[in-house]
């Protein structure tokens, strides 16, 4: 079995501020079953809404992405 890829952090910013994929799905319109994607790394939100996050978490897009 192939292991996934890790490439953001939506997850672990989300937690760091105490909010939920709710609270997200809530701030940016989108359905939550998405965001839980998103935190999950099974699908990756586009470069456009990964701004969008960012502006709504109050941190800079990339603390938002895994550095290699």
């Amino acid at each position: 079995m192939a292991k996934k890829r890790i490439l953001n952090r939506i997850k672990s910013v989300l937690a760091d501020k105490e909010k939920t994929n709710l609270w997200l799905a809530e701030k940016l319109g989108k359905n939550k079953s998405t965001i839980s994607k998103w935190c999950t790394n099974d699908q990756q939100p586009t470069l456009e809404t990964l701004f969008d996050i960012a502006e709504v978490l109050g941190v800079d897009v990339c603390e938002l992405l895994v550095r290699k």
